[in-house]
């Protein structure tokens, strides 16, 4: 079998940001409304964004993964900016999605990326919107959990739910014997980075637990902004936790520049599944040429 190759990126933030109502712009919105105005706007760039998303449709990857966090501060308008952006990314046949805490960041907006980005997290042979969800692609068992949950002002914590752990309990259990290299697709870390404790997943003991005991082979999230790598022992071996930075991030300041990875998924019999992955983005400036390979490496 030839090997299958995922893309993922995470955090796009899509810029700039939509005029807002006064009426809008209530609660945490105000915040994170200012913050974006006087900071945020030149950290995450839609040019910067542009020219990576380029880079990534060179490759010619076989699927994406999208990690969340789409949005700002969740204002109607710019789910709407977001479902055009999703479409230049790909098809949702090829483009898989889950949300993030912006995208949650208001309780007016609550369960609004659910309608405005349903194709692109939709379970196959869903009509609606279910977390987790299942996608299968290739030899992938793409899974798809939300930590998307409005939170209090100055907080970025992630939950998962009872409900949800549930869910992925029965969904693993199913497909067990299936010969599918598992996939997670999340966007809170299962580990917070250091000093995170206000964005950390405040569930994530329970969902380590779940998916230690089940054994998964690879897990992907975003949200820290940063390139980190989590290993974790699973009943099927060993597997690795990932994120990458933000992928609109401009290169200088205290951020770390934009990146994604290309992971690329080949089964032997005799072996099992060999998972490597090439991690390209930004060195030092953000012109067209800047985009190189960062890191190489094999994960199983």
């Amino acid at each position: 079998m030839a090997a299958f190759t995922l893309a993922h990126l995470s955090d796009p933030h899509l810029g700039p940001m939509p005029p807002a109502r006064l009426i809008e712009l209530f609660g945490k919105r105000v915040i994170g409304y200012t913050n974006w105005k006087r900071r945020r706007h030149a950290v995450h760039r839609r040019d910067v964004l542009s020219l990576l998303l380029a880079d990534v449709h060179a490759q010619r990857p076989d699927h994406i993964a999208v990690t969340g966090d789409l949005v700002n501060v969740a204002l109607p308008a710019e789910f709407t900016q977001a479902r055009a952006w999703l479409e230049t990314v790909g098809s949702a046949q090829d483009v898989s999605l889950v949300p993030g805490n912006h995208d949650a960041y208001a309780r007016a907006a609550r369960g609004q990326f659910a309608l405005s980005w349903a194709d692109y997290m939709r379970g196959d042979g869903e009509t609606d919107v279910h977390f987790p969800y299942l996608r299968r692609r290739g030899p992938l068992a793409l899974i798809g959990l939300t930590t998307a949950v409005p939170s209090a002002p100055f907080m970025a914590t992630g939950r998962i739910g009872r409900a949800q752990l549930a869910g992925l309990d029965r969904l693993l259990a199913r497909i067990a014997a299936e010969p599918l290299c598992r996939v997670v697709l999340i966007h809170h870390p299962l580990r917070s980075a250091p000093g995170r404790w206000s964005a950390r997943l405040t569930d994530a003991p329970a969902l380590i637990t779940l998916l230690e005991r089940h054994g998964v082979d690879l897990v992907l999230h975003g949200h820290d902004h940063r390139h980190a790598t989590v290993w974790f022992k699973g009943s099927r071996g060993r597997f690795a936790s990932i994120g990458v930075p933000s992928a609109s991030a401009s290169t200088g300041g205290h951020h770390q520049a934009a990146a994604y990875q290309l992971i690329s998924f080949e089964e032997d019999a005799a072996k099992g599944w060999t998972i490597s992955r090439r991690v390209r983005g930004f060195g030092s400036d953000t012109s067209p040429d800047s985009i190189v390979e960062l890191k190489a490496e094999t994960l199983a």
